[in-house]
């Protein structure tokens, strides 16, 4: 047997390993006091050489946003078992006579047929809680980062309603004191130097322009340089007698202390309340080091006072959404899965690295939960070049935005932009509803993967790299009908100096056993390219 879990860092979530199910135990610990960008999320334990369609596998999750183990174990007399759960710091919990602990929920998923059958039963788990339909969303934060001139902003709108966008978030910058990011994480006031008629300028007329209005916090989190830290430095989590080491000029408040608790969502309920927030994009840039509570370690304590927070809020502010970000994708799990409504999947935009991100992120979370946007034509992180129809290719495919300063872009790249949007909002029933799929495909340079629905279909051929072979593989559909019969149609722009087949140039009917044994010719596509190709059934 094998096992398959995963690795990463900041900017390059979920890298895939694999390794021999051999004699002992693999066991991925976590100590970060989140998720984690390296955190595995799931462990899969398969027949050799499982894949995305085929194999017989087990897949663990554990469902719980601070410390956690997963492990595999296999004993010479046999036996083989996955588990993971909770990992507790010793003394973390200590329970007197009548108390209980109860432990986080941790998710069993097992397939006959490969990986995409276990992700469609993890799928089902979390869109058992139904959501609104996923308006295209343009953040701020690579466009302006702490440049918040209201006319700057105001022109962004414009030209993000213009182009479909449906919300607008305000990303970080917009609070006392933060002029950069060294300070002011805690004083949660809306900085009246920066904004001296408050927030209601942009949020007005962000509404008047038909669109949805977000902010950004990072309410765990305080700097030392803040009123608050100054104020109430014993908030800090961490020993009495030191203050725990620095990551990116901050520290975390110690949310299991009531009183700030008590002054967090006070701040989060007035200003959700006052300009009728309709999303927080909720954020948490740094692990927990030396994480004390009251003299014992304070993962566990800290972890649960999140969760009440977040459920507090909720309660309080039903049609409110929330975003799960952690510096990217460092906190993606089941438990602050149950109380927020989608995640960031990576802080790297780059759409080479997002189609990896995206794919193995997405055996856990279905796609209308992984936030994906098209970002600037050089991306901020990788400073790589990639064109528009690329990148917005991969965005569509997740709950789709925009981080890129539109109001550089030309005419030409606004009006491809709302070329996709407007499909993505023709495809989002289906893209957000169907079944996931990926397709086993033979040539590395390349993905094909798709959404199912049992009366309609779309695909995606990626192209990555140069390939080395001269004639492409095949494009076998995965999921369909083999009894139904299906029109098969290019979706969307096609990508610059492709060559394409005979049956790309008009609509064809194709059998479904064919389209997933046989398969369509593939099409010639340039590097950092990809085609969509929508079926229906007829």
């Amino acid at each position: 047997g094998e096992l398959l879990d995963f690795t990463g860092r900041w900017a390059l979530e979920k890298v895939p390993q694999r390794r021999a199910f051999g004699h002992g135990v693999w066991s991925r610990e976590n100590r970060r006091g989140r998720t984690g960008h390296d955190g595995t999320g799931l462990l899969v334990a398969g027949t050799e050489a499982f894949g995305f369609r085929s194999g017989e596998l087990w897949a663990v999750h554990a469902g719980w946003s601070g410390g956690h183990v997963h492990y595999a174990e296999r004993v010479p007399e046999g036996a083989a078992l996955i588990g993971a759960g909770e990992l507790l710091d010793p003394g973390e919990v200590v329970l007197g006579e009548g108390e209980s602990y109860r432990t986080p929920w941790v998710y069993f998923s097992w397939s006959g047929a490969g990986l995409d059958d276990a992700s469609a039963r993890l799928h089902g788990h979390l869109r058992a809680r139904p959501l609104p339909v996923r308006p295209v969303t343009l953040n701020n934060w690579e466009a302006t980062y702490f440049d918040h001139g209201l006319d700057r902003l105001l022109e962004l709108a414009e030209k993000a309603a213009a182009a479909g966008i449906e919300r607008f978030v305000l990303d970080d910058g917009w609070f006392r004191h933060r002029r950069h990011d060294r300070a002011g994480l805690g004083d949660w006031y809306v900085d009246e130097g920066v904004w001296p008629g408050g927030l209601h300028p942009l949020a007005d007329r962000v509404r008047k322009l038909g669109m949805q209005f977000g902010l950004w916090f990072e309410p765990e989190m305080v700097n030392p340089d803040s009123d608050l830290a100054r104020e109430h430095p014993d908030w800090i989590l961490g020993r009495a007698e030191r203050m725990p080491p620095p990551q990116r000029h901050q520290q975390v408040l110690d949310l299991a202390r009531p009183e700030a608790y008590a002054y967090l969502l006070e701040r989060l309920d007035t200003l959700v309340g006052e300009y009728a927030l309709d999303y927080i994009k909720w954020d948490h840039n740094r692990d927990i080091a030396e994480p004390v509570h009251d003299g014992a370690p304070g993962v566990h304590a800290q972890t649960l006072a999140t969760y009440r927070l977040l459920d507090e809020l909720r309660r309080r502010h039903p049609g409110l959404e929330i975003e799960s970000c952690s510096s990217g994708g460092a906190r993606i799990d089941y438990g602050i899965l149950a109380r927020t409504d989608r995640v960031w999947t990576s802080d790297s935009n780059d759409a080479l690295d997002r189609q990896q991100i995206q794919r193995w992120t997405g055996l856990l979370v279905p796609p209308e939960r992984l936030g994906a946007h098209v970002g600037a034509p050089r991306d901020h992180i990788t400073g790589r070049m990639l064109p528009l129809a690329f990148r917005a290719a991969t965005a569509l495919f997740g709950h789709m935005g925009v981080e890129w300063d539109l109001t550089s872009a030309s005419e030409a790249e606004l009006e491809e932009l709302a070329t996709w949007i407007a499909l993505h909002k023709r495809l989002r029933p289906l893209l957000h509803a169907g079944r996931v799929v990926r397709a086993d495909h033979p040539d590395p340079s390349a993905l094909l993967h798709g959404v199912v629905l049992p009366e309609r279909a779309v695909y995606a051929f990626v192209q990555l790299t140069s390939r080395v072979a001269a004639g492409a593989e095949p494009l076998r559909l995965p999921g369909l009908d083999p009894e139904a019969v299906y029109e098969v149609r290019v979706a969307g722009p096609v990508p610059e100096k492709a060559l394409l087949p005979e049956w790309a140039g008009a609509p064809v009917r194709v059998p479904g056993s064919v389209l997933g044994e046989m398969g369509l010719p593939a099409p010639a596509l340039r590097p950092a390219s990809a085609l969509l190709v929508e079926l229906e059934r007829v």
